[in-house]
């Protein structure tokens, strides 16, 4: 994208606010997971399901436009998004607008919770409050998590146990849930399900690594202690390669070790795919190379996560 040019609002707003080919796979794959798994174990309820992953998708929005606002407020000459600067600039993007649609997300992904909240107990407002406070704390508040370098392991566990866990509990909650327990169903959150989506949030993880290799300049500019500030971005390459190995291994443990039949390893009809995006993040390191290697992430995760879900179900 060329520096120099100027976005409409609308095509702000999509491309670079929504990003929907970054937020919308990485908020879908881990949900496909847990739908697979309830199908298994059957608890399968579409309906709660996909009003949690419409609130995970809003969440994650909220957290996407929290990282810009905190871009262009706290560094207002970075010019990491020199599109959103340019906007702010000429009014097209009034920071005052960016923090209601911040707001927006978040009370919007608030605002399902009474319903789940009703079929499956208070257990569901506290996997909200969890992605809620996680997505705006990457970028956001006195104790960013991504200034410190820590988004790595956090994006791990929210992708690959939080939301597949969020997604199962309020699918076989409703069934177990009474009156004494209310606050929390334990038979509704299994062991597995704690355990069956670490692959996908290997993957998502990848996702944030190739950003940081992307945008290290900046991320140096801003104190952020990403890896590839701190490291280099061998570094990177070297998670990225770590994490994608134990995603494709993950389904012959399910197989042979966790007692899943042969269908959970219809994910490695993903790997060539895999092998063709890290290969092209280890031979690049330009911005202009690297920026469409999000959205290629962020498919593979959704197409692995698809992939699994359906072993599972299927198992």
């Amino acid at each position: 994208m060329d520096a120099n040019s100027s976005l409409s609002r609308r095509e702000l707003w999509h491309r670079l606010l929504l990003y929907p080919t970054h937020t919308l796979p990485t908020a879908a794959a881990p949900v496909l997971v847990g739908l697979g798994l309830a199908y298994h174990d059957r608890h399968f309820l579409f309906f709660p399901a996909f009003l949690g992953f419409l609130a995970s998708w809003l969440v994650h929005v909220g957290g996407v436009m929290t990282d810009n606002y905190e871009l262009l407020a706290r560094h207002p000459d970075n010019r990491e998004h020199p599109e959103l600067v340019e906007a702010v600039k000429n009014g097209t993007l009034p920071l005052a607008l960016l923090r209601a649609a911040i707001g927006g997300c978040f009370i919007g992904a608030l605002l399902l919770g009474p319903y789940l909240l009703q079929i499956a107990g208070f257990a569901t407002v506290l996997f909200g409050l969890v992605g809620i406070l996680s997505s705006w704390s990457y970028a956001g508040g006195p104790l960013a998590y991504a200034r410190l370098g820590l988004a790595d392991p956090i994006f791990f566990l929210m992708f690959g146990v939080v939301a597949v866990a969020g997604t199962y509990y309020v699918q076989a909650a409703p069934a177990l849930l009474t009156a004494d327990n209310w606050l929390f169903v334990p038979q509704a959150l299994p062991l597995r399900a704690l355990l069956v989506g670490l692959p996908v949030g290997a993957l998502v993880t990848n996702v944030l690594l190739i950003d940081d290799i992307r945008d290290r300049l900046h991320d140096r500019e801003k104190g952020w202690r990403t890896g590839a500030v701190r490291f280099g971005i061998a570094w990177n390459r070297g998670e990225i390669v770590g994490l994608s190995v134990f995603a494709y291994l993950a389904p012959f443990a399910l197989w042979l070790g966790a007692g899943y039949g042969p269908w959970v390893l219809l994910p490695l009809l993903s790997l060539p795919r895999a092998v063709t995006v890290a290969g092209a993040i280890c031979r690049s390191d330009r911005f202009e190379d690297l920026f469409p290697m999000t959205p290629k992430g962020s498919f593979l995760s959704l197409i692995y996560g698809a992939l699994l879900g359906l072993g599972l179900a299927l198992s």
